[in-house]
């Protein structure tokens, strides 16, 4: 039985650690594509950034970090590198039925909240995929408040 995905919620890439690669990723995703920064998007001290909303139903997550961030669990296992999420129906139905097929997975818990447990896994070519429980993310603009975005 396979997992049951709901929606397609970020896919995250890296920019670089330094003020003006933010500067610049801002002006690019901002200034030529026209989408606003997540003003509510909560501090991640290892990933600066921005959350930029893509519509009310997706997000790009843009990540400042270079190399290995402080939050990776071991060689492979970094939040950080580029990926996709996906929102899950039941998290922990979902690592159960990662267990029964044999596919490995790390969970990442309090990356963005305690009420956010991150599971992520390779698909078979390298690509990393983050499966979290349906609801607990701000990826999804309708099911969070309304902010102003601190940069225009």
């Amino acid at each position: 039985m396979a997992i049951k995905v709901l929606e397609l919620h970020h896919h995250g890439i890296r920019i670089g650690p330094t003020a003006e690669a933010k500067q610049q990723a801002h002006d690019f995703y901002h200034g030529v594509l026209g989408l606003d920064p997540d003003a509510g998007r909560p501090h991640i001290p290892a990933i600066d950034g921005y959350w930029m909303d893509v519509g009310a139903g997706a997000q790009i997550h843009l990540m400042g970090v270079e190399g290995e961030s402080s939050l990776a669990q071991g060689p492979g296992k970094d939040p950080s590198r580029p990926h996709v999420a996906l929102a899950v129906e039941d998290i922990q139905a979902a690592k159960k039925e990662l267990d029964r097929m044999g596919v490995p997975y790390w969970v990442g818990k309090n990356i963005v909240g305690p009420a956010s447990e991150q599971v992520f896994m390779d698909d078979p070519f390298g690509n990393m995929i983050e499966l979290h429980q349906a609801g607990t993310c701000r990826c999804i603009g309708k099911t969070r408040p309304a902010a102003a975005s601190k940069m225009s």
